[in-house]
């Protein structure tokens, strides 16, 4: 049987050949600290995220009235956006399975909101893989940041440089599957879904929406986007990518529409 390769030369490898020489300057960019910016509308005070985070975040249309789900919420900072693209008058739920990160996104909220505003988000810890086996057709928005490889992270760590291995991406993208389905489940027909991911490799990014419209055809419609400033366009969205993107990133994002209903989805098979 082969041996797993892992550790720093694994990964290396790996991403050296997905970027060809693009890498290196790749690499040095995310070895550097990450573009952060002031963040404050209608807030009590300011909090600072990834200038990526927010343009994504930005690109989810906004709502009059209805649901909006921030799929994956933690630590809070694209809640805390989505809050000022959709009206008063629509409910949001920001869910995060993790008890440790959900008090850290409660946090957040009471301390950037003003009552009135903070009643607008209900905070809920469910895992968010099995809400359809619940509810269907359920939100006129959703957000999904998955959990991802966060090479940016990695590569910083030395710990986690060591443990690295292709099997890591494997793994991520499976649950990011199984969270993408999820949440298209969820999705109202004529709603909206902006997947989102910090990672680098397309497996997880592009292939991860490409499967969704295999699984789906018809049904999943990809919103064609403009770049916002500084980020680049993929086959399925658009990426900011820190070494042309002054800092900023990495953060892949993708805009899907769920088309009107003709008949009931099912939920996967597992």
């Amino acid at each position: 049987m082969k041996k797993t390769q892992t550790g720093a030369a694994a990964f290396e490898t790996y991403y050296a050949k997905c970027f060809s020489e693009r890498w290196a300057g790749l690499k040095k960019a995310l070895l550097s600290p990450a573009r952060q910016t002031e963040y404050t509308e209608n807030l009590l005070k300011p909090y600072y995220l990834d200038y990526a985070s927010i343009r994504a975040a930005e690109t989810l249309p906004a709502l009059e009235g209805g649901k909006c789900l921030d799929m994956c919420a933690a630590p809070g900072g694209k809640t805390l956006v989505l809050l000022n693209t959709m009206s008063t008058k629509t409910e949001i739920t920001a869910n995060e399975i993790s008890a440790e990160r959900r008090n850290r996104l409660i946090k957040v909220l009471n301390e950037h909101l003003s009552e009135e505003r903070r009643r607008q988000i209900r905070v809920t810890g469910f895992n968010a893989c099995v809400m359809p086996r619940f509810e269907q057709n359920a939100y006129e928005r959703i957000l999904l940041d998955a959990p991802c490889s966060s090479e940016r992270h990695v590569l910083q760590n030395e710990k986690y440089l060591k443990q690295w291995s292709k099997a890591r991406i494997r793994n991520l993208a499976q649950r990011q599957w199984a969270l993408l389905s999820a949440a298209f489940l969820l999705l109202k027909p004529e709603g909206f879904l902006l997947y989102a991911t910090c990672a680098i490799s397309d497996e997880e990014n592009d292939k991860t929406v490409q499967r969704l419209t295999v699984k789906y055809k018809e049904k999943a419609v990809i919103q064609p986007l403009t770049p916002p400033p500084l980020a680049e366009k993929t086959e399925y969205g658009c990426r900011f990518l820190p070494d042309k993107a002054e800092g900023a990133g990495p953060l892949f994002f993708s805009l899907i529409r769920k088309a009107p209903a003709q008949q009931p989805l099912t939920a996967l098979k597992k």
